[in-house]
């Protein structure tokens, strides 16, 4: 288990118990007590959590952790995702992508598509982004034009929030909203933690011809904080093969394609 893995799992106990004890996380994860004093010590640093005698308790942040630490989660699933979500673009489409691991998995899978190459400098796919990541990656490639929004950087997520991306946003039109999401269920819809980035979302399917959200099985059946759009404005869920019967049941009889890979 690398650190940042590490770091994730003991913010993940952090944040389910709300408080943490050397001895308790170091059996949890299967290392050392002084491995994990270190990253406790570490993470307090960065003001992540608490240091307490002989463990830590939860900071407010640790409820939404920071991209870099949920890169390693579900990985090979969010990469399985990323393809089956970015095989539904066509070339010369508008595509809307918001940030997270998932979408920025989506994005390189978009990118490395033999058929969304263009010829020369013509361009074959047009993306509209929030998110500074992946806006970063692909501004490479030339043959995708690269909108992004401006606002306030979460440094969370890298996701450009506020008044001056929603502007943005409304003044532009999208073949397809390519939406990664906190939580997605049949009665509250897709949702997100924070409730700027949820309003950045909400624009973005509504400003779109068609809205695929592509979540792990572990969002699936869940709400979080601020809610993103019903379940009716979700066209396609793509998901991995750990999605129970009974949930994707649910979401097809809502009107959902459900994609599991």
């Amino acid at each position: 288990m690398s650190r940042y893995e590490r770091w994730g799992a003991l913010l993940e106990l952090l944040a389910r118990e709300g408080r943490l004890e050397v001895e308790e996380a170091a059996e949890a994860l299967d290392v050392s007590a002084a491995t994990i004093r270190r990253d406790l010590d570490q993470l307090a640093q960065q003001q992540m959590l608490t240091r307490t005698r002989g463990g830590a308790v939860a900071h407010s942040v640790s409820y939404d952790l920071p991209l870099r630490y949920k890169t390693a989660r579900r990985a090979s699933e969010k990469q399985r995702i990323a393809v089956a979500a970015a095989a539904l673009v066509q070339p010369g489409q508008t595509v809307g992508l918001n940030g997270g691991t998932t979408m920025t998995e989506v994005a390189r899978a978009l990118v490395t598509r033999a058929d969304l190459h263009a010829d020369g400098d013509a361009t074959s796919l047009t993306v509209v982004t929030n998110a500074l990541n992946i806006a970063g990656e692909l501004a490479v490639r030339r043959h995708v034009k690269i909108v992004v929004t401006g606002g306030v950087a979460r440094p969370q997520s890298y996701e450009l929030i506020g008044p001056l991306a929603t502007g943005i946003l409304r003044e532009v039109a999208l073949d397809v909203a390519m939406l990664g999401v906190d939580a997605v269920d049949v009665e509250h819809g897709a949702s997100a933690h924070h409730e700027g980035e949820a309003s950045i979302n909400q624009l973005m399917a509504a400003g779109a011809d068609r809205v695929i959200v592509a979540a792990d099985s572990s969002k699936l059946g869940r709400r979080a904080f601020a809610r993103i759009c019903p379940v009716d404005a979700i066209d396609t869920l793509v998901t991995d093969a750990a999605a129970p019967d009974a949930v994707v049941a649910r979401f097809t009889e809502a009107g959902v394609r459900v994609v599991r890979v």
